[in-house]
């Protein structure tokens, strides 16, 4: 049974009191950080790129499997290297590499010519911008000449493509006695994109 006069209780009523008002300093006053905290914070957070990446982070990072990785790599496409544990490691530039491989491939380019283009290019940096253009203006002319193609099997499916077949009712006035064995091998008119026997 106690009451305000009592000692103790006086006792514990100023010891709250004093540290509500420490609790209350605290809340007030914002906890201020020093620029080496936030520059240490910032460090440990962010990802040191000269430290080169596993097969399957490769793999995971890129879209395609580790046996696609292991592929590029055996048809000198890409280079990795032996860790200290006897892993394959591959450096950063390998992620802009395969994306390029891939983008080209999509584009039906040849993995030979794909090969043939990148090895014009130095290796240990990431491609750039001049190094993309470089590759796609050679690329471009490729394309440029498989799609001429393309459009010349289009226009020539149902007619003469000068195969020396002379089976076809209008071979004889396109390509009359197989003249165009003498231009070539093959669907010369076609592979010529000459429509019409000289």
């Amino acid at each position: 049974m106690g009451c305000d006069a009592c000692p103790c209780w006086l006792h514990f009523k100023k010891s709250s009191a004093a540290a509500n008002e420490g609790l209350q300093r605290q809340t007030d006053t914002p906890y201020k950080t020093s620029c080496i905290d936030e520059v240490k914070r910032g460090t440990e957070s962010m990802i040191d790129v000269r430290v080169p990446i596993s097969v399957g982070e490769l793999a995971r990072r890129c879209g395609v499997t580790i046996a696609t990785v292991h592929f590029y790599e055996a048809k000198g496409l890409i280079h990795g290297q032996r860790s200290a544990g006897n892993q394959r490691r591959y450096g950063r530039d390998t992620l802009r590499r395969i994306a390029i491989i891939k983008i080209a491939k999509r584009a039906g380019i040849p993995l030979a010519a794909i090969k043939a283009a990148l090895d014009e290019l130095p290796t240990g940096r990431p491609l750039t911008s001049k190094d993309w253009a470089y590759l796609s203006t050679g690329w471009r002319d490729m394309l440029t000449e498989r799609i001429l193609s393309l459009t010349r099997l289009r226009d020539q499916l149902d007619g003469c493509i000068g195969c020396g077949c002379l089976s076809m009712e209008d071979c004889p006035l396109r390509n009359p006695g197989d003249h165009l064995s003498l231009q070539g091998q093959g669907a010369v008119l076609l592979e010529q994109g000459n429509c019409a026997a000289d």
